[in-house]
């Protein structure tokens, strides 16, 4: 994406998560502090600028894995890689504003969330199969059967009757996810490394 129209979405993002897609339209840009003949350059509705963010949204989750070399990694190892990259780059992102999102532009966050789930179902099933390797998760798993797990814990961490978008953060909802998916999966061997890593981690991060 040219790196201007980046600026520019970062900044619609910022808003989003300040005042909600209810107030959000390409007519009240300005509104946001940003130039409607600026982002008319890139984008001719308010439609096809939510569904450039969510396009940027997914390439910032998928860059993860271009910017990272996984090849020798150990499973567990890249979990944690991976969840911190989204701790990160995704700070600022609320289950409230996607759950608006799904409720002002259905379609567009359909074909998003179809995307975005069929990248991370191939991901996390070479996970799997590079885990039950190691040794670091049990031999008798399914991967796509795994994968399906995942996602579906996935699809719970946006259901607002679950969890709440003004009492839970999402690096919380995410963290303990993770944790629970690692338990169901692991041998004694790779729960002995998770813990670990997990405990090495939280010095490492302290008063961040």
């Amino acid at each position: 994406m040219d790196k201007d129209f980046v600026q520019i979405l970062e900044k619609v993002r910022t808003c989003l998560f300040k005042k909600g897609v209810k107030e959000f339209s390409f007519e009240n840009l300005k509104d946001f502090g940003i130039s409607k003949s600026e982002v008319s350059k890139y984008v001719n509705s308010e439609e096809e600028l939510v569904e450039k963010l969510l396009e940027f949204e997914r390439k910032s989750f998928e860059s993860i894995f271009l910017e990272y070399n996984f090849e020798g990694q150990n499973a567990i190892d890249i979990l944690f890689i991976v969840s911190q990259e989204i701790n990160s780059r995704f700070e600022r992102v609320s289950p409230s504003v996607t759950i608006e999102l799904e409720q002002y532009f259905p379609e567009i966050y359909s074909k998003h969330m179809d995307e975005r789930m069929s990248f991370i179902f191939d991901k996390i099933q070479i996970n799997v199969q590079k885990g039950m390797a190691q040794g670091m998760y049990r031999d008798d798993l399914s991967e796509e059967m795994v994968g399906r797990m995942y996602l579906s814990k996935l699809e719970d961490m946006h259901n607002p009757e679950l969890y709440p978008p003004e009492r839970f953060k999402f690096g919380t909802i995410y963290d303990t996810m993770i944790d629970d998916f690692v338990k169901s999966i692991a041998t004694e061997e790779g729960l002995r490394y998770y813990r670990q890593r997990k405990q090495l981690l939280g010095v490492l991060s302290f008063g961040r």
